[in-house]
């Protein structure tokens, strides 16, 4: 299996973490934000991953070096995962609906951080989550993975559902994009000859 142990510790975070990629969706999670512990529980399940995690940082101050510094350790363990990247399917997409919300998440593991993120938020807070912060989590994940992470809302009424939709297909896309291509082999999926 494809495992990865991360564990990022700075002097405003500390974040444990542990990532099998091809897993059963089974999870532990603890971070301080019981929304985000939602969240991430969503995207094992959906993206049939075990994970692991436990973390710890200044929430006190503000939630957004934990939040930020999840995203990195989660990206850095699926790149470690991964390793040479050889025969994967590379990229991957997910429409997710919930209810009256529609949500689509791509990603490309080409190599190249970049995000972009629109959820068409319209509340502060879901549950005790900053709802700004979930684009640092995805540019985190974007730049510890070295993936290009776009992530929409097309349309929705509830934030709640908003952001859980977005989870749901975050995890659903990034289980495409790691999936083995058998047709591929062994082989880089770039012409570049470089991932």
């Amino acid at each position: 299996m494809r495992r990865a142990l991360i564990d990022r510790r700075t002097t405003e975070t500390r974040v444990r973490l542990s990532l099998a990629l091809d897993g059963k969706g089974r999870y532990g999670v603890r971070t301080g934000i019981r929304f985000l512990d939602h969240m991430l529980e969503l995207f094992a399940r959906h993206g049939a991953f075990d994970l692991q995690v436990d973390a710890t940082g200044d929430l006190d101050v503000d939630q957004h070096h934990t939040v930020e510094d999840l995203g990195i350790a989660l990206g850095e363990a699926v790149s470690r995962a991964l390793g040479h990247r050889r025969g994967i399917n590379r990229a991957g997409y997910f429409v997710m609906p919930m209810d009256e919300t529609l949500a689509v998440v791509a990603i490309d593991l080409g190599g190249r951080p970049h995000t972009a993120v629109d959820l068409k938020r319209t509340a502060a807070r879901v549950g005790d989550l900053q709802t700004e912060l979930v684009h640092d989590f995805f540019e985190g994940f974007a730049i510890g993975a070295r993936a290009n992470v776009h992530v929409r809302v097309l349309y929705g009424r509830s934030s709640h559902h908003k952001v859980e939709a977005v989870f749901k297909a975050f995890g659903r896309a990034l289980r495409v994009a790691c999936a083995k291509d058998k047709r591929l082999a062994r082989m880089l999926p770039s012409t570049k000859g470089l991932l």
